[in-house]
């Protein structure tokens, strides 16, 4: 997969690029409404003979078009996203820098510039993707702004259990710590990569030595509390339990979450490596504990729970990852 970066206004000539079939989205989360998208173009670019290109952008729109938000939380952050796009085994990935100039275009100056301008002989995207400044231009409205250009395909609406299988409705998930609910959305469990970083060593102390995982990138992160959860690193996935949150058994005042996953059957150090922690199941909420031993026989549990977690699910399925 080769990536080009575009900014507002681009130089690109129709001849620079090769002509593609276009999947267009912001795809965050890249969940099984995105992928359904992604292999329509892949099957109608086989058909054509042609390149399959995906077009996204960054940073998230509503940074650019709504003036209370300056920040925000991605399932799939933009290189975690990549990552999964060359996976996807798609040809080329445009990543189109979201600008307040860019955002102003006219519908029919997105699809001169950005579509017919780049090359692009046929376009998919969702029933619901919009273009051009105040989101006007619809897939109802493509086929006028394209004039005979290039044909399109739109995706209809993917559903799971009556509702639209949505970035919106991961993220809720996420939010409430309803991991076990993202598999059937996604098609895999959802997953944060980090750094395993200094922390306060505490756990090894009292017999549960963790890993210090601070994300790479502006994830949203679960709702605080233990999980079972396996850790990937290097190419091997360990099974093992997480705590999210501020460790009130130790600290009063402390805001700010951390990611401290403990591990079995594990004795390596990975300091300053590279992980992903994939989200299988919440166990409990954080809470303080009135001593360490009782601190201690709790997280006892925790991980025993977690280990009949995934001997069960080892049993009866496979992993998704």
């Amino acid at each position: 997969m080769k990536t080009i970066y575009i900014t507002h206004p681009h130089t690109f000539n129709q001849t620079d690029l090769p002509p593609t079939v276009l999947a267009l989205g912001y795809f965050d989360g890249f969940h099984l409404g995105h992928q359904k998208v992604v292999e329509t173009a892949k099957k109608e670019a086989k058909k054509k003979g042609i390149a399959c290109s995906v077009m996204t952008f960054d940073p998230h729109p509503s940074v650019v078009l709504k003036k209370d938000v300056t920040h925000v939380e991605y399932i799939t952050p933009l290189h975690h996203k990549e990552e999964l796009f060359a996976q996807s085994d798609i040809d080329y990935l445009y990543i189109v820098n979201f600008s307040s100039e860019f955002a102003s275009l006219l519908p029919q100056q997105f699809v001169d510039e950005y579509i017919v301008g780049l090359n692009v002989k046929h376009v998919v995207a969702g029933f619901d993707f919009t273009y051009g400044r105040l989101g006007k231009g619809t897939m109802k409205t493509l086929p006028v702004h394209a004039d005979g250009r290039f044909t399109q395909t739109t995706v209809e609406k993917l559903t799971f259990n009556n509702e639209k299988v949505s970035s919106t409705l991961i993220r809720d998930f996420i939010q409430t710590g309803e991991v076990d609910k993202l598999p059937p959305l996604l098609g895999r469990f959802y997953t944060i990569k980090g750094i395993v970083v200094d922390g306060e060593k505490r756990g090894r102390t009292i017999g549960f030595p963790t890993a210090n995982v601070k994300p790479n990138g502006d994830y949203i992160i679960p709702k605080m509390g233990v999980y079972a959860v396996r850790l990937k690193t290097g190419s091997k996935w360990y099974t093992g339990v997480c705590n999210i949150g501020v460790k009130p058994t130790f600290h009063e005042n402390r805001t700010v979450p951390s990611i401290e996953v403990h591990l079995f059957d594990f004795n390596e150090d990975i300091y300053n490596e590279e992980v992903t922690v994939e989200w299988h199941v919440r166990i409990r909420s954080e809470r303080k504990f009135p001593s360490i031993d009782e601190l201690v026989k709790q997280i006892g549990q925790d991980k025993e729970h977690a280990k009949q977690y995934f001997e069960k699910i080892d049993e009866h399925t496979c992993f998704l990852s």
